[in-house]
């Protein structure tokens, strides 16, 4: 067997089904599915019991644990010597598995496998950014993680796939952290391993999930501790880059969510020479501007504008 599939599951009733058909349909077929119940609440369960294939396991959390507890489940119980992560309310185009199986044939320098994704904004509404490498325009390994995500990020949860013994390396996802959980294995991930890419959108990211965490603020989230990871990597400038521009975007985050003492927190640590004019401004603007800004950013998003704060 060539893949584990986890996808965590937690109230996602109205997507789970569409989720696991988009992994039925892959044109790779040598997986297993792990779909991790967190004690769902609504029918998602029920859902997937409906499916009769043999290649999907359902496993229960007996205490709802959160997103890192149940990716980690996935992890230990599988099968596969390459673990594809899927959230519950995302998609696969077809392609998606054969494309990082190519990655795996064909980068053997590399253990961390990742495709490009598209947005939909709502039901008639999907976008895709453009992502420029150095060193390659199809495929290719991603020469320096840390500097190529200073701006919108190459790749979400459910695009990126990983090589089993990564985890026994730099551990597994920490279940004390409940937002930015992926960044914080990828502090630890990309430190160590090389990954390599699919420049093209074979993933379907839903930013219309009606339980989607990023839509409702940071206030009561732990975030991953930046200031421990600067000190593990204190000779690393391009880390240290990173985990500002991680601190800019949480800043600002927890300054809409009404959280000043977290703002300031964030802010002082941050080297302003790692950040650019426009978010220098940015991080001092009043709350109603930055909530105007965010809601403009939307509306030109869904006619193909994309404005950010990412480059000068």
């Amino acid at each position: 067997m060539k893949f584990s599939v986890v996808i965590p599951l937690y109230n996602k009733e109205n997507f789970i089904a569409q989720t696991l058909n988009s992994v039925l349909a892959q044109s790779f077929t040598d997986f297993e599915v792990l779909v991790i119940n967190d004690c769902s609440t609504d029918g998602s369960e029920q859902v997937v019991n409906t499916f009769e294939d043999s290649r999907i396991r359902l496993l229960r959390h007996t205490n709802n644990s959160g997103l890192s507890a149940s990716r980690n489940t996935g992890i230990k119980n599988a099968r596969a010597n390459y673990v594809a992560f899927l959230d519950a309310d995302d998609l696969w185009k077809p392609d998606f598995l054969k494309s990082i199986n190519f990655l795996i044939e064909n980068y053997p320098e590399a253990s961390l496998f990742a495709t490009k994704y598209e947005l939909k904004l709502d039901q008639n509404n999907t976008t895709e950014f453009h992502f420029d490498f150095e060193n390659f325009t199809t495929h290719g390994i991603v020469s320096n993680f840390f500097k190529t995500n200073l701006n919108q990020s190459i790749f979400y949860p459910s695009c990126l796939c990983v090589r089993k013994d990564v985890f026994e390396t730099v551990g597994h996802y920490n279940e004390t952290v409940n937002y930015s959980e992926d960044i914080d294995f990828n502090i630890r991930a990309f430190a160590r391993f090389k990954l390599a890419y699919f420049n093209k959108a074979l993933v379907t990211y839903l930013m219309v999930s009606e339980n989607q965490i990023t839509q409702k603020g940071l206030l009561g989230k732990k975030i991953p501790d930046y200031d421990f990871y600067e000190e593990k990597f204190k000779d690393r400038k391009d880390i240290k880059k990173y985990l500002d521009f991680q601190r800019y975007i949480k800043a600002k985050l927890f300054k809409l969510a009404g959280d000043t003492n977290q703002y300031k927190s964030l802010i002082s640590k941050i080297d302003p020479s790692n950040l650019n004019i426009k978010q220098k401004i940015l991080l001092h603007l009043p709350v109603f501007v930055l909530k105007w800004i965010g809601k403009s950013k939307q509306l030109l998003l869904k006619k193909g504008i994309n404005l950010n704060s990412y480059s000068d």
